[in-house]
């Protein structure tokens, strides 16, 4: 059989499975590099090439770049800041939040952008008072839109830049798409405000909103410090409630007690904030200059930071010597070598000193302290371990060295235009990690788990399919026959056929699968018209992510909404339609 017949079989073979869904889309991949070998039209140095490919390394070190901005909890920032700006305006917040996620998409990735901003929208949409079907989708069109202004904004622009090379063109600059990505965010901004906007439904919000997503409010103590900005400020003007998310329960003075304090009352230093918080905003305490979260004894930057000491959630089981006993008279720092951050005791707000509340079976701790001091009093069964809540922890602290490292990496990719010498992207982008590395704003340990290996196998594994098109002729074979069809249309017809089935094929395939299947094709049938084969690749790069017609393309923006949630479906079209999908 003919090497381009093959090749093709195997395609629709590919395409066929990538839409039933019944095997994941990087086993497709490895399965369809297989066939191509196992038949004779790739060699395996040929079908393992895209995994050579330094495209590879720099997406793998982008997924370690953003997850540094994320642990260090800047888009949690943002989302107090946008609140503070637009409050409960749903025209004002679901421009604000479009225009956020776009600008971050440019550089952080659609994918990172929409996982991270996905519970900041959500907490939005819980103060305002609005249901989060109207601003969910206005979040994920404005990281698809933004993701298309540069380079880096998502894999697909990376995945064509690379591929784009074997045709001896340039691989794409930092902003060489921005120019017409800045005008389909613009246009697609304007729409959603006027148009899209009251096409949304209105569903979710309910009340069990918190349960669903496993929220557990904490009570904490929170001490003010001689130097706080606080100090002088009454709590109204403090808004401790709208710039950390906690509300203030009372004040403890010295020996005097203020519960439920008015929002008149001024705050003094050394006062003790007796606070409720969700976990993230209890942690996000130590970011904030002349606060200090204040446990059974006082913690400082030495603790928090070593290596060995984590943070777990731990609850008091039935039969633990510590029930009916506080931290006081347990002395638990000592006796137990572990800190207690925070209690969450379901449905009772307690208003005394955590150190003083008598633990009663099912009360949930927040302790910090190292993992082997914890084990044995599992064992032992007095305490269960619910979560091991390090990971997710904001690292406030290392804030600026995420900075550092992303601007570094930008800095060194724009080399050229400053000083005319190019520094590989690849090389940019592990220089940027190994500064992250070095400062421990990402641990080691959880390094490649910050990596989707299952999107850099799928994007090597086609970009080797992209070399048995090449190689067997097969897409010399299609653009003759787009050609042939097609070309008594004019240019501009060609062109949008080729941007059309870029788009049908986002539908069953993935979006970077779609564009390096079409783009050869593409490339070759533009040479043979006497056409900018240039024009055409952006074409292919643009369709692949502007695929708004159903809510499962493109996979960036929408996949990581369930791996946070866990929620199967988010129904925001009608009762079949799933939003919030679990493919890729």
């Amino acid at each position: 059989m003919s090497p381009i017949y093959i090749t093709l079989i195997l395609l629709f073979v590919a395409v066929a499975l990538f839409a039933t869904e019944k095997i994941p889309v990087d086993v497709v991949g490895i399965l369809l590099v297989i066939g191509l070998v196992l038949t004779g039209v790739l060699s395996v140095q040929e079908g393992l090439s895209g995994f050579g490919d330094n495209i590879i390394i720099t997406i793998a070190g982008l997924f370690v770049l953003t997850g540094g901005l994320v642990k260090t909890g800047l888009v949690d920032l943002i989302g107090r800041r946008l609140y503070r700006i637009a409050g409960s305006n749903e025209f004002l917040l679901t421009a604000l939040i479009m225009f956020t996620a776009a600008i971050s998409a440019s550089v952080l990735k659609n994918t990172t952008t929409t996982a991270m901003f996905l519970p900041v929208v959500i907490g939005l949409a819980d103060r305002a008072k609005i249901p989060p079907s109207r601003l969910l989708m206005p979040l994920a069109f404005g990281a698809i839109l933004g993701g298309s202004c540069t380079l880096i904004g998502t894999s697909t622009n990376l995945a064509v830049s690379g591929a784009i090379q074997r045709y001896g063109m340039e691989p794409y600059s930092m902003f060489e798409l921005t120019p017409v990505g800045i005008i389909t965010v613009a246009v697609g901004l304007v729409y959603m405000l006027f148009i899209g906007r009251k096409l949304l439904p209105n569903r979710g919000g309910e009340e069990s909103l918190t349960e669903q997503y496993h929220i557990r409010e904490y009570i904490s103590e929170v001490l003010v410090l001689p130097d706080s900005h606080l100090i002088g400020k009454t709590l109204g003007e403090a808004n401790i409630n709208l710039e950390l998310d906690l509300n203030v329960l009372g004040i403890i003075r010295g020996d005097e007690q203020r519960i439920a304090p008015g929002s008149d009352e001024r705050i003094e230093g050394g006062d003790l904030l007796i606070v409720e918080g969700k976990l993230t905003n209890i942690l996000n305490v130590k970011s904030e200059v002349g606060l200090e979260i204040k446990a059974d004894f006082r913690l400082n930057d030495r603790d928090l930071e070593s290596g060995d000491v984590e943070l777990f959630e731990v609850m008091v089981m039935r039969d633990s010597r510590l029930i009916g006993q506080n931290l006081k008279t347990l002395n638990f720092r000592q006796s137990y070598d572990l800190t207690v951050l925070a209690i969450n005791r379901h449905g009772e707000t307690f208003l005394d000193k955590i150190s003083s509340v008598k633990l009663r079976f099912g009360d949930v701790l927040l302790v910090q302290g190292k993992r082997k001091i914890i084990e044995p009093f599992v064992v032992e069964g007095e305490m269960l371990l619910l979560e091991d809540v390090s990971t997710s922890s904001m690292r406030t602290e290392k804030r600026r060295w995420a900075i550092a490292a992303f601007g570094l990496f930008l800095a060194l990719s724009l080399s050229k235009l400053v000083t005319g010498y190019e520094i590989p992207l690849s090389i940019a982008v592990l220089l940027g990690v190994l500064l992250l590395l070095a400062t421990k704003t990402v641990r080691y340990s959880e390094l490649y788990s910050l990596i989707d290996f299952r999107l850099l196998v799928m994007i090597a594994c086609m970009m080797s399919f992209g070399v048995a098109m090449e190689k067997t002729g097969t897409d010399k074979f299609l653009a003759d026959l787009i050609i042939t069809y097609f070309q008594q249309y004019g240019e501009i017809a060609v062109l949008g056929g080729f941007f059309l089935l870029t788009v049908a094929l986002t539908q069953p395939m993935s979006n970077q699968a779609a564009a390096l299947v079409v783009l050869p094709v593409a490339v070759k049938t533009a040479i043979a018209l006497g056409l900018n084969p240039r024009t055409f690749a952006v074409a292919i790069t643009y369709a692949a992510s502007f695929s708004f017609i159903t809510p499962l393309e493109p996979l960036d923006a929408f996949f990581p909404a369930t791996t946070l949630t866990g929620i199967r479906h988010v129904s925001l079209f009608n009762k079949q339609t799933p939003v919030l999908s679990s493919r890729q």
